[in-house]
């Protein structure tokens, strides 16, 4: 998800990190929460914290938990993690702005291509398509990639581009992995058609470390010291693990 949800954050996501809650913001639901270290990384990037918070990832007392908090963070627009709830509740956010008649926000949300396995996730689909929330974005990470194997193994969900437009969503597929395509797709999903829009963005899990590249075991499992330094190495970073912590340490 790296590198489509870099475009988002800094491109594309209307935001103050100076005024987490400022009204007219756009809005983010992570719904796939366990995602929450990639989120935590482009909020320090755009300042909503100093980067240097980032090593409390997941620690006692953190506000980085595992599942992203609205409680503990500013900034996280809703609680998540609990799969296939966040697209219904990116749903009536994006209702709330149309009834609100503030029709220029957009509410984006993430799910990951296991989450659409879930049956709530095709009531809110249907939900949007019904009121033509058109300033409604979802994106999926269609990686093939979940915790227990690979998606076409434990749930077939192809054909996924006819089941959304099926459902009366305008569906863009695109590269996520190249900002070109990414950019055309989140330029697209700008124009307001009066339906809701679906970016399906095809994806490699580790992508940029060919040694770990599209394995699902990782999908919960965090690298050694040892396996991190690799992965550094393999994405062109002269660092090992500890010398990118200390890096990080001294970013106040």
């Amino acid at each position: 998800m790296a590198d489509y949800m870099t475009a988002l954050f800094f491109k594309y996501l209307n935001i103050k990190p100076h005024k987490p809650n400022w009204e007219d913001r756009d809005r983010f639901v992570l719904s796939n929460g366990h995602a929450s270290a990639l989120q935590y990384a482009l909020m320090a990037g755009r300042g909503y914290f100093p980067r240097a918070e980032l090593l409390t990832f997941r620690a006692t007392n953190s506000r980085l938990l595992g599942h992203p908090s609205s409680v503990m963070l500013p900034g996280i627009e809703i609680s998540t993690g609990s799969l296939g709830q966040g697209l219904s509740v990116a749903q009536g956010m994006a209702m709330g702005c149309k009834l609100a008649g503030k029709n220029e926000l957009t509410v984006y949300c993430s799910c990951g291509d296991g989450e659409l396995q879930e049956g709530s996730i095709w009531e809110a689909v249907m939900s949007a398509s019904h009121y033509k929330l058109d300033n409604l974005i979802l994106m999926v990470d269609a990686n093939n990639a979940q915790i227990d194997g690979y998606v076409e193994d434990v749930m077939r969900l192809e054909p996924l581009v006819d089941k959304f437009k099926s459902f009366g969503w305008q569906t863009i597929e695109a590269d996520g992995h190249h900002m070109q395509s990414i950019c055309e797709s989140f330029e697209l999903a700008q124009i307001r058609t009066g339906k809701p829009t679906v970016l399906l963005f095809k994806t490699t899990m580790m992508k940029g470390c060919p040694t770990y590249e599209n394995i699902p075991g990782w999908h919960g499992r965090p690298p050694t010291p040892e396996e991190c330094s690799g992965m550094l190495k393999e994405l062109g970073f002269d660092e090992t693990y500890e010398e990118a912590r200390k890096t990080l340490a001294e970013d106040c």
